[in-house]
């Protein structure tokens, strides 16, 4: 099914309006929930460090270069997401758009695209968080024992090689992303608050290093 003179795209954007004026989602989060949930997306699991030791190790100043262009990127794709926001006031985000004005299997191939696109990022942030989790406990004295400690295949940062890590389940990971489903499964509104409260530990480790810069 393909929109033809945007027939189409009206009737599904009327139709979806009116379904969801008769009982959707409520809407919960005001633009300090969103922003700060923008900020928690963008800080994750301390990407920031690893860009800091990658910069230092590998690919030098150059860096900043990268960080142009993805700034770039960012700002097309929030001037997309505004049209879209505009001419497709309800939920969906890219699906709903791509579903109104191009059709059923293109709206089923951007919905699949998002749900890898999160599952991926899912993935790494969960293994980052792992990490920090493991050092820790190991401060602590009660290191994780390396059979669940890491994914069983990782990949050199150096030659881009894969080679085993001896291990064969990361625990601390899957833990980390069970506790966070739980969270998200309790509402919308709980998660951005617990997203509001967790966000401040980040932003208040990096203010303690730059005061001991």
């Amino acid at each position: 099914m393909v929109c033809v003179g945007g027939s189409f795209a009206a009737e599904f954007l009327t139709t979806q309006v009116e379904s969801a004026e008769r009982g959707g989602l409520k809407r919960v989060l005001g633009w300090q929930s969103l922003t700060m949930i923008g900020i928690g997306g963008t800080i994750g699991a301390g990407i920031f460090v690893v860009t800091g030791v990658v910069a230092h190790n590998i690919t030098g100043p150059g860096l900043t270069l990268s960080y142009v262009v993805a700034g770039l990127a960012c700002a097309f794709a929030a001037l997309c997401y505004a049209e879209f926001a505009s001419m497709a006031p309800i939920s969906g985000s890219a699906y709903t758009y791509a579903y109104a004005t191009l059709g059923e299997v293109i709206g089923w191939i951007i919905g699949w695209d998002l749900v890898l696109e999160y599952g991926v990022s899912s993935a790494a942030v969960a293994q980052g968080w792992s990490k920090h989790f493991q050092a820790l406990w190991k401060l602590m004295g009660a290191p994780i024992p390396l059979i669940i400690s890491a994914a069983p295949f990782d990949i050199d940062a150096i030659t881009g090689s894969p080679f085993g890590t001896g291990s064969a389940f990361d625990l601390s990971a899957f833990l980390i992303s069970a506790f966070v489903a739980f969270i998200l499964v309790l509402g919308i509104k709980e998660s951005a608050e617990f997203n509001n409260g967790t966000y401040q530990l980040p932003i208040c480790s990096c203010d303690t290093r730059l005061t001991h810069i």
